[in-house]
């Protein structure tokens, strides 16, 4: 078991490493300069599709309607990741990390955008007439190579299980353990039994449940940090001066502040933030690619929107609220420092309550989310009659991560998660001009 751990710690320090972020970082600066900037560009047109659209029916083939689909991949986006992964990248970072995850962020839009494009291009329906797609439905049906494809659909499937599914009711669990005492084998039930119920009914039912789900928990965890930041907004300009001064001169020790270099800050800043976010990973396009519309660019705006309110929203608040309450350099990391820093800046027991309902709606958004990712790459695989057992199998790997210790599966499942991103971007690059000429064509035409 310690050989697995030591040879996964050697593998994960390449797969979130330097080499991942330059490849990460790489491919959204390349597509940031070959769409004219899209991100930026599109982004009102990004909001004006997901907010004023919400009840409006969508037009051509797919299985859910464009919101319902991205508000599944925010489901699986929006995790564990905007509160413990951003305190992470700050208590180690320091205030600078703050900076490159926005840059991550930035960038990460048109990456999103990019591999949605092209994912909905590609997709196909399977056997009972669900529209697929990802990464390997691109490498097999655009690239002519179906090796790669199965060989990301294996990772996905697989990756699901850890990252997507034990990861997450281990860390419900835990928090109703620490917060109310609950056992965790009674959470592992009562998780499958909810669970079941959302995600037996497949896609469909997955993207009703989310659609309602996604905005109440962004919208009550965003409620609870934007109070603590209008409560401290004579702060805010000393603290974008720590930003920005952080990001580019590094942050000297203080208090149990261990201090960071420029190139601590810009890791786990970029590092984090893709985590967090998921673009170039391919997780989101699978989804995407369920989505009823008439044209590859309108869905994949709604990329733009999704990261936008992951990394943009979601992470800046974390961080923010980190900073402004004076937590980030009191020696803690992860979860217990967004739980400190919440826990300082609201009265009462109101800041640990936030935390807790975040951890917990997050991890089981993240838990709905990820299993529809991992069924798509079991059905690639295997085919449509996959998909009923690999729900299941689903449910028994609830119960399994929410009374088990789970260390070796986080990092595995971490490092199998990064793989992902390999044949990802790989699909994505040798698409470009695939996805400029859908660009083209899609502008070109009379906004409906």
């Amino acid at each position: 078991m310690q050989q697995i751990a030591d040879w996964n710690g050697w593998l994960n320090g390449y797969v979130w490493g330097w080499p991942m972020i330059i490849l990460l970082i790489g491919t959204g600066v390349l597509l940031t300069l070959l769409t004219g900037v899209a991100q930026v560009r599109y982004l009102g047109r990004a909001l004006s599709e997901v907010l004023g659209k919400i009840t409006q029916k969508s037009k051509g083939d797919g299985s859910v309607s464009p919101f319902q689909a991205v508000s599944t991949a925010l489901a699986s986006t929006v995790g564990v990741g905007n509160i413990a992964g951003v305190a992470t990248a700050i208590g180690i970072g320091g205030p600078g990390a703050l900076f490159w995850l926005w840059v991550s962020g930035v960038l990460g839009m048109c990456t999103k955008y990019a591999e949605i494009a092209i994912a909905m291009h590609y997709r196909e329906k399977d056997s009972t007439g669900i529209m697929r797609g990802g990464a390997m439905y691109i490498l097999k049906n655009g690239l002519g190579m179906p090796w790669l494809g199965t060989v990301f659909a294996l990772l996905t499937a697989v990756a699901a299980f850890g990252i997507g599914n034990m990861v997450q009711a281990n860390s419900v669990a835990g928090a109703l353990d620490a917060s109310f005492g609950i056992a965790p084998s009674y959470t592992g039930i009562f998780m499958v039994v909810i669970t079941a119920a959302v995600i037996l009914g497949g896609i469909k039912r997955i993207g009703q449940f989310t659609e309602y789900l996604v905005p109440f928990m962004a919208i009550l965890y965003l409620a609870g940090g934007l109070t603590i930041v209008a409560m401290h907004a004579g702060d805010i300009p000393r603290i974008f001066g720590q930003v920005f001064d952080g990001a580019f001169s590094g942050t000297a020790a203080t208090g149990g502040f261990a201090g960071s270099t420029i190139m601590m800050a810009m890791r786990y800043g970029i590092a984090r933030g893709l985590f967090s976010n998921e673009a170039g990973l391919g997780s989101a396009p699978m989804v995407h690619a369920a989505a009823v519309t008439d044209h590859p660019i309108r869905q994949a705006l709604y990329g733009i929107f999704e990261v936008f309110v992951d990394t943009i929203l979601i992470c800046t608040t974390t961080g923010l609220v980190i900073l402004l309450t004076g937590t980030w350099d009191q020696g803690l990391s992860g979860a217990a420092l967004s739980a400190k820093a919440f826990e300082t800046g609201l009265p009462g027991t109101w800041g640990s309550l936030i935390v807790t309902a975040g951890v917990m709606l997050f991890s089981f958004s993240t838990l709905v989310g990820w299993s529809y990712y991992g069924e798509t790459g079991a059905v690639y695989l295997f085919g449509a009659k996959a998909a009923m057992p690999y729900r299941i199998l689903w449910l028994v790997f609830i119960y399994l991560g929410a009374v088990g210790s789970l260390h070796l599966v986080w990092d595995v499942a971490d490092t199998l998660n990064g793989l992902m991103a390999i044949p990802n971007l790989f699909a994505v690059l040798m698409s470009i001009p695939l996805l400029l000429k859908l660009q083209r064509e899609f502008f070109a035409k009379p906004r409906s």
